[in-house]
């Protein structure tokens, strides 16, 4: 059961990384600290590149790369300005709607219908986003759902979990078209690349060693996440693996409350459980 602990590395270096990078948004843009995300990873990551062998790169896993950059990138940096603009408690666990999407394209692109574990999980999820907002049923049964159009990090991270159901699935195809180990850390080495075009085009490049300590933590916590997620679904099905991971919705709440002294953490928390309960529903059963 060593892919547990593992599983679980990921999740918190991941809410680490979150936490880290939204205090170090107070002094610097969105579209540098996305690079910081991937740039100062990348010697940890890269590193692992030398014991990883290379496999034939034909042109659908070329053409899936090239599709998938866009869009990871516009991802990515929504990402990052989700969880400057907004508390992490109230953005983050907008991540659990992923599957949700994904359940939805498939029904309507290959008329594939949801079992009965996919419904629970559908339901747990949105009754989980509701509750996260529960404080303005005051306002009506509808004042949660209202407060969370009206808040724009929420917003903003619901726009990138449709994104993230639509590149799971192309990077399902560069995955079956390369390996899974060797796309998990060359990925990142592209994303570097075209996140250096964003950041120079924007004049800002320079800042990307403005704050080497704090950017540093960001990247380690990063690569820690990165290099523990691929020993876990090494040793268990990545089914397993993604559910134990989505455990970084709640360590979010608890950094959203320890660090950023956000409110209303208790609904926030019950929220987060239930999003966390469907996703494992939707992915494991």
């Amino acid at each position: 059961m060593l892919w547990i602990l593992f599983a679980v590395i990921t999740a918190f270096s991941l809410s680490t990384a979150d936490a880290l990078s939204k205090r170090a948004m107070q002094k610097s843009d969105e579209y540098v600290i996305a690079w910081v995300r991937e740039g100062y990873a990348l010697p940890f990551i890269a590193f692992a590149l030398f014991f990883i062998p290379i496999p034939h790169l034909d042109k659908t896993f070329w053409l899936s790369v090239l599709i998938l950059l866009p869009l990871e990138i516009t991802a990515l940096i929504l990402y990052v300005k989700a969880i400057k603009t907004s508390p992490l408690s109230l953005t983050i666990p907008f991540m659990a709607l992923s599957p949700v999407f994904i359940i939805i394209i498939a029904f309507f692109l290959l008329g594939e219908w949801p079992d009965k574990s996919g419904f629970v999980g559908i339901f747990l999820i949105t009754v989980g986003a509701y509750l996260l907002n529960a404080k303005a049923g005051n306002l009506g049964l509808l004042g949660p759902i209202k407060a969370i159009a009206k808040e724009r990090g929420s917003v903003l991270m619901i726009i990138v979990a449709v994104i993230y159901s639509i590149t799971s699935t192309i990077g399902k195809i560069a995955v079956q078209h390369s390996s899974p180990i060797f796309f998990g850390f060359f990925y990142p080495l592209l994303l570097t690349l075209v996140l250096s075009m964003v950041v120079g085009v924007r004049g800002t490049l320079h800042q990307v060693v403005s704050r080497p300590a704090t950017f540093l933590s960001i990247g380690i916590f990063t690569a820690i996440m990165i290099l523990s997620h691929f020993l876990a679904i090494s040793m268990a099905d990545v089914a397993y693996v993604i559910s134990v991971k989505r455990t970084s919705l709640v360590f979010s709440v608890f950094y959203g409350w320890l660090v950023f002294k956000e409110v209303n953490i208790g609904e926030r928390l019950l929220g987060s459980g239930l999003m966390l309960a469907g996703v494992v529903s939707i992915t494991v059963f």
